[in-house]
């Protein structure tokens, strides 16, 4: 065991289980992403898609008070038609969830279609069904993001932004194809929030590194250091290889910037992997059924299995290590060409360019 807690701070793992009580201790941030699905927003949809990981990796240097904080992402679609007309054309895709490779799937689940965008009730919603933490310092942010006016449907936008408020949770308006605002500069005003304008359909820039195949290739590796127990483990490592497809597929860089949330703390899948389970301290090896062990495991003697979780932990900390010593040197290489070049007017520089301040305005830093 003092081997596993050695691993544990090599691998950056943030402990403790995203349901139990003792997560209220820890610094915490909390992400809902509503995002327009109707007719016009496809191209919202892929810059989701291609960008999740590049926002999640914005946030693995974030701290407060020196401590990493577990990240919880929801994310909701609205203004589809082919959603009940009863629900506001609303649906809950994600609650506020730690497992990043969930909201992947749910990501390249999403279909657009024509209808009504009822912004101020997806905002309403989200901040009463959601789990929000009440503990103070938790950042809590509501992103929505569409294009047609912002006061459509039953609910008022300065009540459900004052409830918002009240909560302690800041909503950001993103506004998309340009021209006039119809009412979305005003919302995040009233939540204390930013309004930021993109354009959908601009393509994700990516910038090819000389590390960049090496890093993508590592990711991959990382897979055969995950040891799925449990009733929901199968079905979660098929989960984790899909979206690295998916990744691979998104967009120019998705994959690598997926490896390189793959190897650190804010990827955690202590829920189905023996390795994150047994260094948040959330299960045990001798308690867990022979049935529910990884097939390889089941004839293994305790300490047979003991020794084999420990030798999954070390590969999995080397992998890691040669993946964020590689993503230094992309980074220094991709800042340079990035200078030459326009900014990016896309969802995802549109999460980055306000998250830092929002965070750093409520005690965190970035190292």
């Amino acid at each position: 065991m003092k081997k596993l807690c050695i691993l544990a701070v090599l691998l950056g793992i943030a402990s403790g289980n995203a349901w139990a009580d003792e997560r209220e201790a820890e610094p915490g941030i909390q992400l809902a992403i509503l995002l327009d699905t109707s007719g016009s927003m496809s191209g919202l949809i892929h810059q989701a898609r291609a960008e999740l990981w590049k926002v999640v990796n914005e946030l693995i240097f974030s701290r407060r008070q020196g401590k990493l904080p577990y990240l919880q992402i929801a994310l909701y679609e609205y203004g589809n038609s082919g959603l009940s007309a009863e629900s506001g054309y609303i649906r809950q895709c994600v609650p506020l969830t730690d497992d990043l490779d969930r909201v992947s799937e749910e990501l390249f689940s999403l279909t657009t279609n024509g209808g009504d965008e009822h912004c101020p009730q997806v905002i309403q919603v989200a901040t009463e069904d959601l789990a929000w933490s009440a503990r103070e310092g938790t950042l809590k942010l509501i992103y929505i993001a569409g294009n047609e006016t912002f006061h459509q449907g039953p609910v008022p936008a300065s009540d459900a932004l004052a409830a918002a408020k009240a909560r302690g949770i800041v909503v950001n308006t993103v506004h998309c194809a340009g021209g006039e605002d119809t009412g979305w500069r005003e919302a995040a005003s009233l939540a204390d929030g930013e309004f930021i304008s993109i354009d959908q359909n601009e393509q994700v820039l990516h910038i090819d590194a000389p590390q960049d195949e090496e890093i993508a290739k590592l990711g991959v590796e990382l897979n055969r250091t995950y040891l799925a127990y449990g009733s929901q483990g199968q079905q979660s490592q098929l989960r984790q290889q899909a979206q690295d497809d998916n990744g691979e597929q998104a967009a120019p860089g998705s994959s690598v910037q997926r490896a390189v949330c793959k190897a650190n703390g804010l990827y955690n899948n202590e829920a189905w992997d023996l390795c994150d389970g047994l260094v948040a301290g959330i299960v045990d090896l001798k308690d867990i059924a022979e049935e529910d062990l990884p097939e390889e495991m089941q004839a293994m003697s305790p300490e047979e299995r003991q020794a084999y979780v420990d030798l999954k932990l070390a590969e999995r900390a080397e992998i890691q290590a040669r993946i964020n010593g590689l993503n230094a040197e992309r980074v220094a290489y991709v800042t340079e060409k990035r200078a030459e070049l326009s900014p990016e007017n896309t969802l995802g520089e549109a999460l980055i360019q306000t998250v830092r301040g929002q965070a750093e305005a409520r005690g965190y830093s970035f190292e």
